[in-house]
Formats: structure tokens, sequence, C-alpha cells
């Protein structure tokens, strides 16, 4: 079997950053060969960036268990699905003034870095059809997470309308077919979750109907301690933020909280993370910190990687994938 990636970075990332890159993925190989599940977390605009081109390979060969992301990445995947064509890259966004900014949100683009989302093609055009199964759930007394919304809007095929790129590019599309588990904390601050609060204040909408952080947490509990013997369940966090610092914490959650002190450590640990090493920073926290917080265990593999998660994931995903 070739294996340029693989080939090409254990020959040439062999110090500082790089070599941590190859130590990460090989362990990360490991984990999985020794019967062990893998989390991955996506914060960052990571689905914007096209992540997903890769990760759905990792999902559909059995690489990925349980995705944490921000409501973001689980809606701009499927932007990026159905509205492609209509997105502008802007590759000299520095030098943007404020005007030339307030005049790409009167064309109706919302900038993300060098990439601008049009608002009518992308947020719209998904609007038009999960409000449907949003009402529908509630007319039946039904109700679902947002990323079970998300996949019965999928499934249902009602968005392959508008697909403007390979289905196989969507890790959304792979998630659904797989009916991958999911939790989406903060999933309020996203698009979908602030068109999702405006019905309910416009009284067409129950905010009961979607179900909560709350839940999402004992939904993860559940997850994590019906997978979590053996090799254990892995961590392999993409950025900072919500997405990490929320199913990190169901570990000790169940220890302390739960006083179920046969739990299991997470039982690997890698951040791919662009975030300075400081003083109060939780994304530039080493990982033994989490040592002292009961997250993972002192013989758990940890592994930083300090650099552009764009640039980084894809090299390790693929090395993961040709092993």
């Amino acid at each position: 079997m070739s294996k340029p990636i693989s080939e090409f970075i254990e020959k040439y990332y062999l110090h500082f950053n790089a070599a941590a890159l190859v130590d990460a993925s090989k362990g990360y190989v490991a984990h999985l060969k020794d019967g062990g599940k893998m989390m991955i977390t996506l914060a960052g605009a990571m689905s914007t960036a096209e992540l997903g081109k890769i990760l759905a390979e990792m999902i559909r060969q059995g690489k990925v268990d349980f995705i944490s992301c921000t409501g973001a990445n689980l809606e701009e995947d499927l932007m990026n699905l159905v509205a492609h064509s209509h997105y502008e890259r802007v590759p000299h966004y520095r030098d943007l003034t404020p005007q030339e900014e307030w005049g790409l949100l009167e064309r109706g683009l919302n900038r993300v870095t060098d990439t601008c989302i049009p608002e009518e093609e992308a947020f719209r055009r998904l609007q038009k059809h999960i409000v449907e199964i949003w009402k529908d759930a509630e007319a039946k007394g039904e109700r679902y997470f947002p990323h079970e919304y998300m996949y019965k809007m999928i499934l249902s095929g009602v968005l392959e309308q508008y697909y403007e790129i390979p289905r196989e590019n969507s890790w959304m599309i792979a998630a659904a077919e797989k009916n991958l588990p999911i939790v989406v904390p903060g999933w309020e601050d996203s698009t979908m979750g602030n068109i999702f609060a405006s019905y309910c204040i416009k009284g067409e909408l129950k905010p009961s109907t979607m179900k909560s952080g709350i839940e999402y947490m004992t939904y993860l509990a559940d997850w994590y301690t019906k997978n979590s013997a053996g090799k254990g369940v892995g961590f392999f966090q993409i950025g900072g933020g919500i997405a990490g610092d929320f199913p990190i914490c169901v570990v000790p959650m169940l220890y302390q909280d739960m006083e179920m002190h046969d739990i299991p450590f997470w039982s690997y640990f890698c951040q791919i993370s662009d975030s300075t090493t400081s003083y109060g920073s939780y994304s530039g926290a080493v990982p033994n910190e989490k040592i002292t917080w009961g997250k993972l265990d002192i013989t758990t593999p940890k592994f930083i990687v300090e650099s552009d998660a764009t640039i980084c994931a894809p090299l390790m995903f693929s090395y993961i994938l040709e092993n």
C-alpha cells in the first residue's frame, strides 16, 4: 500500500513541532489498533476551512467514534455543501478597511478570515428546511438535539437539489449516514441557534423542542460510561474553546460528582493549538495541568502540536488513514 504522506513526514518531520505531529499521529494509530475509541473536537472554523474533505473519510473508515463541535462547525459544513459556488475568497483580508468590510455585509457576505459565507444562499437555504423539521417535531411533541435535527434534514434528501460539492466531501453527510454521536455545546450562539431563538421569541416554537446543553452532557456521560472499557477513549482536540472544554469534563464529573471511582481517564490526548502557552490560558495550558483536574492520568500519552490546525490536521488525518 502506498503511503506518500506517511513517508514524507517520517523523513522530514524530525524535530520540534514537526516531530510532535508525527508522534501524535503514531499515538492515534496505536490507540485505535489497541481497540481504543477516539473523540475529535472541532473548534474554530474548521468546516469553512473544508476539513470535511478528509474528516469525512476518517468517519467513513471508522477512525472517529464521537465528535464534539461548535454550532458553527455543525452548520458550516452544510452551508459549504449547498452554497459553495457563492462563497467568495478575500486573500487580501488583512488590508480591508472598515468601509470595505461594511460593503461585504451589504452584499450579504459574512467574512471568516479570507472566506466569505453568502447569507442568502447558505443561511436562508438551510433555514427554510430546518424550520419545517423543528415545527413538525414540536407538533408531534418530539424533542431532539441540534445535530439530530441536522441529521434528519440530511437524510430526508431535501438538500440534495442544492449540492455544490461532492457528497463525499461533507463530514456531516458521513456522520449522518453512520449516526455518529455528536455533542454541540453552546449551540445557541450559532446562526441556526440564533434563528431557533428568534422563532421562540416570536412564539412560533418552544425552547423545549430543542434538547439542551445539560442533556448533551448526560448523553455524553452515558456514552462514555458504555465505551470507556478496555483501551478506553482518546481525545483529539482541534483548537480550544467550548468544543474541547465541554466534553473533557465528563470524566471528572463522573468520578467526582457521580462518585464512579472506577471510571477510566481519557486514554490519549492530543491538541493542535496556536494558542500561546501562558498564565490563565485554558487553550494554551499544557496537558499536565489536566492531571490536576482529574481528566488525564499520569500515564496518558499526551501531545501538543503548536501550529495551525488547517495545516496540521489534514496531514495528521492522512497519516492516520494510511496506517
